[in-house]
């Protein structure tokens, strides 16, 4: 008895935690896309703009992280459970994200892209794999309810 009332407890504080960690990023999301607007517009006087779209492409893929992260708290909503295919889709992204900044500053050297390419072919295997845990529970899930 005392067990299950803990658990509640828990599930409703983590809730919580969960709301608010979505409501500063639907916040930051928004701010962001806001700032992204500003400056889009201020690119407009500038006669070089070659370095400023680094800013721009870097905004622009910092708030699909943003949004990617959001999701996996929306399905966690649903389910109760944090899908990882969210999560690494986020931080595909992300390291995406850093190797356009880097390739765009000419920073990247051969090491780096080595190390940027094992990062990503491991987060790419442990995509393919989430996603198949994910039909093969979902597939006896629905047998059992058959």
């Amino acid at each position: 008895m005392i067990s299950n009332k803990i658990k509640v407890v828990f599930d409703r504080s983590v809730d919580a935690i969960f709301a608010v960690i979505l409501l500063f990023i639907i916040i930051g999301i928004a701010i962001g896309t806001l700032q992204l607007f500003v400056t889009t517009w201020k690119l407009l006087a500038f006669k070089g703009i070659t370095g400023h779209y680094i800013d721009i492409i870097a905004d622009v893929l910092t708030l699909y992280v943003l949004i990617e992260l959001s999701r996996s708290l929306v399905e966690y909503f649903n389910t109760h459970r944090l899908r990882l295919t969210f999560i690494v889709d986020g931080a595909i992204v992300f390291v995406i994200r850093e190797i356009l900044i880097a390739l765009f500053k000419h920073d990247l050297k051969a090491d780096m892209i080595y190390a940027f390419s094992a990062f990503l072919f491991v987060l790419g295997a442990l995509r393919i794999a989430s996603v198949l845990v994910y039909q093969r529970e979902k597939h006896l899930a629905e047998q059992e309810s058959h």
